[in-house]
């Protein structure tokens, strides 16, 4: 079998993708529960949108420019309508308050290219110096949720947590769908997990999935990928539309675990080359995506969410332009983002929330 160079098979899924323009991304069919779109206040979502924008505003404010691709956080957070209003408390800026361990699971083709970089690499190191503590458990990037769940479970079961540890599950792009699978088939583990986060979490599927997940399945048979093994193949087929909405209908969530949700999306032209043919299929469906998923697919059910921010897929968690600056400039090109006081201000709400509720 051939091993192919990854930057090729970027350049032939664009190019495939790019010629299947006139057929839709979803079918016609009634393989489906009933689904609603609803504003959140008509919803059990909790929005935390505006406390969010005063967390994330002092951060920035206070140390944001310390950290390379700095912006005010007005250029960082879409506003959309009936945002709350802030509420005045002052927004705690010292070490960690409670004794919390970030978990990264990251998403689809992860450990593909781990070895040269990871979602929120350097946003995870500026965590720890502010005491918390971190992770990044790399789960396989070619396999379907239940697949990952059992990996997450042995995770959590051969890893030594101090007594006090509290776990903050936070998935990445597929990574939230492997976490909440987890969660459902592994309930006794729940005990351990302190928090849920969802960041540009495909969550509610994809249609992309639906529509050109036949091209990634195909090509990616005939490829030979040292560093991610194919698993058990069902990656892709698992982020359908169809296939997420039912296993949303079928499971219900751990109630005692706290869930927080946080998404993207961006204008055609601030969306990296490279995934713009990704994003004009999935506008067909909703312009306001990220490249990978809608803005309104990433909510975990009954999730406070925290808002959505001005970013591409990619650049909301990963580091191309500091970690393969030669491919974010021929290809990645919108790919700076202020990752750090992104994931501190997400952390910090987080934790905000677990001594609120004490």
């Amino acid at each position: 079998m051939t091993t192919i160079p990854r930057a090729a098979i970027m350049i032939v899924l664009v190019v495939l993708i790019g010629g299947c323009g006139g057929k839709p991304l979803l079918s016609y069919s009634l393989a489906t529960p009933p689904l609603i779109t609803l504003p959140i206040s008509h919803s059990a979502i909790i929005d935390g949108r505006g406390r969010f924008r005063e967390i994330y505003c002092a951060v920035q404010t206070d140390h944001g420019d310390r950290f390379p691709n700095d912006r005010p956080c007005e250029d960082v957070l879409h506003t959309l309508m009936n945002e709350p209003a802030p509420t005045g408390v002052p927004v705690y800026l010292g070490k960690s308050r409670l004794p919390l361990h970030v978990v990264v699971v990251p998403g689809l083709f992860n450990d593909c290219i781990s070895h040269k970089t990871s979602a929120f690499r350097y946003a995870r190191a500026h965590l720890e110096s502010l005491g918390y503590k971190t992770s990044l458990l790399l789960v396989s990037g070619r396999s379907s949720g239940a697949y990952n769940a059992e990996q997450i479970r042995n995770w959590l079961l051969e890893t030594d947590f101090a007594p006090e540890e509290k776990l903050v599950m936070l998935g990445y792009s597929k990574g939230a769908t492997d976490i909440l699978e987890a969660l459902c088939a592994y309930p006794e583990h729940g005990e351990r997990v302190a928090a849920v986060v969802s960041v540009a979490g495909v969550v509610g599927g994809t249609a992309l999935a639906d529509g050109l997940g036949h091209l990634y399945s195909d090509f990616l048979k005939e490829l030979d990928i040292e560093a991610c093994p194919p698993g058990d193949g069902g990656a892709v087929e698992d982020l359908k539309r169809s296939v997420r909405q039912e296993w949303l209908a079928r499971n219900q969530l751990p109630d005692s675990i706290p869930y927080f949700s946080i998404g993207g999306f961006a204008p055609e032209e601030e969306i990296s080359s490279v995934l713009q043919p990704f994003y004009s299929r999935l506008a067909q469906v909703d312009p306001r995506n990220d490249s990978q998923v809608i803005f309104s697919d990433i909510m975990i059910p009954g999730s406070a969410l925290l808002g959505y921010v001005k970013a591409d897929h990619w650049a909301i968690a990963m580091p191309f332009s500091r970690d393969m600056p030669w491919m974010s400039a021929a290809f990645i090109d919108h790919n700076p983002f202020p990752r750090e006081i992104l994931l501190e201000s997400i952390i910090r709400f987080v934790e905000e929330s677990l001594l609120a509720a004490q």
